[in-house]
């Protein structure tokens, strides 16, 4: 066998080992998962994706129309249909905690829709009197909806959809609104209104009332995401120089700045339940759209460079949307060479493994010597390489690979 010889030094080294390099647990490591699109389809984008990780939704460009789409594991990228129109178009913007019920809007004239798994059809959510309609938010459960729509007036207006009716939510005293997401019990909706001096100032809606959320300094800012528990509310805001910043709002902190990528523009979608994780998309010195995440220890972080290891050459991560309430799963879009924008999933958490750095099934010289080439290297995202998730390639993540050696092989 090719591993006679290296198996008998293994051995011997193993047998000393042993004593105290205890149990380990299996799984996968950090992972980006590119979703491809619908069949024929040349792009695609991903908007939200449920708590566990285990759904996404989305769109895709099929001929010369988005398509609305629900991602698993198993069953790829399905296309979900539409409302009766021409041109026949859907979107999808969220999806429920479960996984169950996707929101977006479609038809040839743009209304609101909800779907579910159970009834397997797009059902049509109206509009407040005006010709279109979109729906961007979803609570956990599914019932309650969120989103904005064309009035009677001529102008936009937020609304709340439960039980068949669409509740307008106002605004701050001027003449349209936007809502952009919902609390995963559906009390509180965020989004974006005018105020009496014609500005666009981020809301909290909640017990009927509209909070003005107020901005960084500068005239105008906009709320897009807030966690699943109604705590945070993040989006971006201008600051007094006018410049777009990415904000992080509760009750007891106010509005923060959170900076920016060194561009000019920035917009921040996804917050988790204890406000620590915040995610987006953010032009870059170079007027470049990244993704982004922000931490309070990091700060505002290109996903290209945290996560530069998982990304084939010349990959780029463009726009994060959404993030579970965990922050264990980002989604959004990117360019991948050859294919153009793709959907993506990536998944943060490191778990820890047999030492089958290369994941063949084996255990063999080939992981042995990833570990080699890589010893002594730091940095939150190792790969499999960080055997053991401790942000460090050592000794550690070695002796795993040689306790395991010739498991499966």
């Amino acid at each position: 066998m090719r591993h006679t010889r290296m198996n008998r030094q293994v051995v011997m080294i193993v047998t000393v080992l042993s004593v105290w390099l205890g149990v380990w647990t299996s799984g996968d490591a950090q992972r980006l998962t590119w979703l491809g699109t619908l069949p024929g389809g040349l792009q695609s984008e991903a908007w939200d994706v449920s708590d566990d990780g285990s759904v996404v939704v989305g769109k895709a460009i099929v001929g010369a129309t988005w398509r609305a789409f629900r991602w698993t594991a198993t069953d790829g990228m399905i296309d979900i249909g539409a409302l009766p129109g021409t041109p026949s178009q859907s979107e999808a913007y969220a999806v429920s905690a479960n996984g169950e019920t996707v929101v977006g809007r479609s038809g040839g004239s743009w209304r609101a829709f909800r779907w579910s798994v159970a009834d397997g059809v797009m059902q049509n959510l109206g509009t407040l009197g005006g010709g279109h309609s979109i729906a961007t938010g979803v609570s956990a459960d599914g019932s309650i909806v969120v989103g904005w729509s064309a009035n009677a007036g001529g102008s936009t207006s937020a609304f709340l959809w439960e039980n068949g009716g669409m509740m307008d939510l106002g605004t701050l005293g001027g003449n349209s609104s936007q809502a952009w997401a919902v609390s995963d019990d559906g009390t509180v909706v965020v989004g974006e209104a005018k105020t009496l001096g014609n500005q666009t100032h981020a809301f909290r809606w909640e017990n009927y009332v509209m909070q003005d959320l107020g901005t960084l300094g500068g005239p105008n800012s906009r709320a897009y995401g807030i966690s699943a528990n109604g705590v945070y509310i993040v989006g971006s805001a201008q600051d007094s120089n006018n410049q777009w910043r990415a904000f992080r709002w509760s009750e007891a902190g106010g509005m923060e700045n959170l900076g920016s990528l060194g561009g000019s523009e920035i917009r921040t979608y996804g917050v988790t339940n204890d406000g620590t994780v915040v995610v987006g998309m953010a032009r870059n010195s170079g007027g470049q759209w990244r993704a982004f995440r922000w931490t309070p220890a990091n700060g505002v972080e290109d996903l290209n460079s945290v996560y530069a290891r998982l990304l084939t050459p010349n990959a780029v991560l463009a726009g994060a949307y959404a993030i579970s309430p965990d922050g264990r799963y980002i989604v959004g879009w990117g360019a991948q060479p050859g294919v153009g924008n793709r959907a993506f999933l990536l998944d943060t958490r490191c778990l820890t493994h047999n030492g089958d750095v290369d994941e063949n099934g084996c255990v063999d010289d080939a992981d042995l010597l990833a570990i080699l080439f890589a010893f002594g290297e730091q940095g939150e995202v190792l790969g499999r390489i960080d055997v053991n998730c401790d942000g460090v390639v050592d000794d550690a993540d070695l002796l795993q690979v040689l306790f395991n050696f010739g498991s499966g092989c």
